[in-house]
């Protein structure tokens, strides 16, 4: 195969999957206004390939569709569930790349939005499935949701909400649908909303969500696929979360937000989307004391109507990710912009697996709150087990998310390592498809797992897991094995990760998109 100037692959032959993004993106252009010539102008390619794309007839780099995406304000990567990922792995990787804001701020404060009257505007939000799923929502209920940009976003809720109209494909297709009760609660007395979706983790209860807002008034049944909810005049008080997780919290801040007078919610999760979330809402008038603590109090604000702005936090979960690839590749790669208070305990479990890295001076994300530095990696790195397990603990612990992001560096170091993922019953069994491209990891139950290295990586070709964290770790083992791999249906990676391939092509990855529609 040759590769063209605009970088895709030539000498494959022509498909139905082309011709698909092809129409889509035609489509796109025409509804935005834009003429090819004037694509191809901020594209810096010329007419005649815009419209050979149009038409089917070229094929597509995922940094190629990463662009017309961002230019026409969609993202062509996630066009189908059936896209996949060739990557030609074994090569080092080098240069600087900036870490996203959260995707997990991200949905928390959409549904936030629904709480404030007035226009909100959201700067540097992700342009990720996860979003655009809650973006379809809030749209198909009366919601004003417009991009100004490719990154902030306006919202200004309607006079009166339509819940009849909700769009429930897309609220199925996320677990963050039911961070809507905590809003609602306040603007309609009865409602219903589709059964959460997201990850495929083994048991995920709601009943954190539903036990919390019992005590702020919100009763809900569920039957048919639907959340049933009615919800009564609530009082100030206080509230135990049932389970200290990041959701069910910010459900239950949402919740207490619109309450006259003080909530006092105990056991509260501290972890970073509490913290975007709390200071979003005190832009709004609300006054929480205890941020960062496990005990909250919230002085609500009965009628909220105020034109705001705000930027979430920089998510930490990213930047292990990329902190990740430069252990797992042995890559001289600069991290910059990582929320360094979210991620200091993983940094010294990485330093004593003998990972080289450089912490850079601290500086204030856009949000003014949020504190950030450049973390510099070297490609000195001589990789070795810890002599104790690896787990994730509720704060003061190590984020659970992060947790996946070691399985590919303990198959790359010397020595057994024992990930014990007590959180989910799924998710450390999908670590098993690292085997496939040739780690040695045996399953004791399905929350551990031994992993034996040094692992010399082979290619392969793997189906994502339904679930977005070991996903992307296979897209990491698959980056340090040399030759061709295939990594197939990849939306759960779009879930969260805005252009990662692109992105990291640019630090010289070679990650080609192939679309099956």
């Amino acid at each position: 195969m040759v590769k063209t100037k605009m970088g895709n692959w030539a000498g494959q032959p022509m498909g139905q999957e082309r011709l698909a993004i092809g129409k889509f993106i035609a489509e796109l252009r025409e509804e935005r206004g834009i003429t090819q010539g004037a694509l191809a102008k901020t594209l810096h390619t010329s007419q005649s390939a815009i419209a050979r794309m149009e038409a089917g007839r070229q094929n597509f780099s995922t940094e190629m569709l990463a662009k017309i995406g961002n230019v026409l304000g969609r993202g062509i990567l996630a066009l189908s569930k059936g896209i996949s990922f060739e990557i030609e792995g074994g090569h080092k990787l080098s240069g600087r790349i900036e870490v996203k804001a959260s995707k997990n701020s991200a949905v928390a404060l959409l549904c936030a939005s629904l709480l404030n009257r007035g226009k909100t505007i959201l700067r540097s939000m992700p342009r990720i499935e996860e979003v655009s799923r809650i973006v379809e929502v809030l749209t198909s209920i009366g919601v004003s949701v417009r991009w100004l940009n490719q990154s902030d976003v306006e919202i200004v809720p309607p006079r009166k909400l339509k819940l009849g109209a909700i769009d429930d494909d897309a609220a199925r297709k996320t677990r963050s649908i039911i961070m809507l009760m905590g809003p609602l609660m306040h603007l309609v007395t009865g409602f219903k909303l589709p059964y959460a979706g997201g990850c495929r983790l083994g048991k995920r209860s709601v009943q954190p969500h539903l036990y919390a807002l019992e005590k702020l008034g919100l009763s809900v049944k569920t039957a048919d696929g639907w959340y049933a909810c009615r919800a009564a005049p609530a009082n100030p008080g206080k509230l135990v979360m049932y389970e200290n997780g990041n959701t069910p919290t910010e459900n239950a801040i949402m919740a207490a937000a619109r309450v006259k007078g003080v909530v006092e919610i105990r056991r509260a999760a501290s972890n970073y989307m509490v913290h975007d979330l709390c200071h979003f809402l005190e832009k709004l008038g609300v006054r929480i004391e205890g941020i960062g603590t496990h005990t909250l109090r919230v002085h609500g604000v009965p009628d909220i109507d105020t034109d705001v702005e705000f930027w979430p936090g920089e998510d930490p979960i990213e930047a292990m990710t990329l902190l990740s690839i430069a252990a797992t590749t042995n890559s001289p790669i600069t991290i910059a912009r990582c929320p360094i208070d979210f991620l200091d305990l993983e940094l010294l479990k990485l330093e004593k697996m003998g990972m080289k890295f450089q912490i850079g001076r601290t500086y204030k994300a856009k949000n003014g709150y949020t504190d950030l530095v450049d973390i510099k990696c070297t490609d000195a790195s001589h990789l070795v087990a810890l002599d104790d397990k690896l787990e994730a603990h509720d704060d003061p612990g190590m984020n659970v998310d992060s947790l996946p992001y070691f399985a590919p560096i303990a198959a790359s170091a010397k020595g057994q390592t024992l990930i014990h993922d007590f959180m989910y019953e799924n998710r450390a069994i999908y670590y098993m498809e690292l085997n496939k491209l040739g780690a040695d990891i045996t399953l004791a139950d399905v929350h551990r797992a031994y992993i034996n290295g040094p692992t010399k990586w082979r290619a392969g070709e793997v189906i994502c897991p339904p679930a977005l964290r070991p996903a992307v770790i296979i897209l990491i083992a698959m980056l340090a094995a040399r030759g061709k791999s295939m990594l197939r249906n990849v939306y759960s990676i779009n879930r969260g990760y805005e252009d990662l391939a692109a992105r990291l092509n640019r630090l010289g990855a070679k990650i080609r998109v192939v679309p099956s529609l």
